[in-house]
């Protein structure tokens, strides 16, 4: 299910993204209504529905369809959020999130896997801890900023789903508290603005609580746009690192974010385990 899920929203992206005449500081998609191409229990949908209708980053919406799929498109504006975001020294990256489809997907990768919690560094709005609460996994939503915290509280009241938003810098905080069985961690920021700082801090913290190393999973954000500051593109920028602390490829999802709207491919998320 999840291959067709990957396969239709690339192409839905890919579409949707020649054809939209609006001018929208940031813009996404998520079919209306369960079909053959998205194959996502109606539940799910609407609770991802709800996500979008209840945030406040989005102030507009419409039908579209697009490939014959009856779609709602969101629109919106995340300006006050993104500049508030890049006040806090430590931040690595500033709020610039995934489509919620693409949090959903990768919230359900997660389990796949196995994994029974969910930990999201740099979590922004929340969505992908959001997305893995109505899963049924244990979400934790770690964030530095303070608007963007009190913003996923305000979700999980109308949501009525409680992802646990916790509003701590992520270099700096106790995971040990956490009482984490078997997590999976997915780390904000690409390694080349910062996130390779914040990634080692995370699993040194990993590496630091008893028997946990083992039993977790670490995702991070790639790239496969080929700039001057980029790099070595290997598993998205990530493969010094993943070489650096003995981690493995265990799958690889390239999905539509918000920053890469306008591009031809998509941002890989890179899921990795401890060897």
């Amino acid at each position: 299910m999840l291959d067709v899920l990957v396969e239709n929203l690339v192409q839905i992206k890919q579409e949707f993204a020649k054809k939209y005449a609006g001018n929208a500081h940031i813009q996404e998609v998520l079919p209306k209504n369960q079909s053959s191409k998205f194959p996502i229990g109606e539940k799910y949908l609407k609770q991802l529905h709800d996500f979008m209708q209840t945030n406040p980053i989005y102030f507009n919406s419409y039908e579209q369809q697009i490939l014959d799929v009856d779609c709602i498109v969101y629109e919106g504006d995340i300006n006050q959020y993104w500049l508030n975001s890049i006040k806090h020294g430590s931040s690595c990256q500033p709020f610039y999130p995934t489509w919620v489809m693409s949090a959903f997907i990768m919230a359900s990768v997660a389990q796949e896997l196995g994994y029974l919690e969910l930990v999201d560094i740099g979590s922004g709005d929340g969505r992908i801890a959001y997305c893995g609460n109505i899963i049924g996994l244990n979400s934790h939503s770690v964030e530095i900023d303070d608007v963007l915290v009190e913003l996923q509280n305000k979700l999980c009241e109308s949501t009525h789903q409680n992802f646990n938003p916790l509003c701590h810098d992520a270099l700096e905080f106790d995971y040990s508290s956490l009482n984490l069985k078997k997590p999976v961690f997915f780390i904000g920021g690409l390694a080349q603005m910062g996130g390779d700082v914040l990634a080692t801090s995370i699993i040194d913290k990993i590496n630091s609580i008893t028997n946990l190393k083992n039993e977790t999973g670490v995702v991070f954000a790639g790239t496969h746009t080929k700039r001057q500051l980029s790099g070595n593109l290997e598993n998205g920028g990530w493969s010094s690192l993943i070489e650096k602390h003995d981690l493995k490829v265990i799958d690889t999802v390239s999905l539509p974010t918000i920053w890469t709207f306008d591009q031809d491919v998509e941002t890989p998320y890179i899921f990795t385990e401890f060897k």
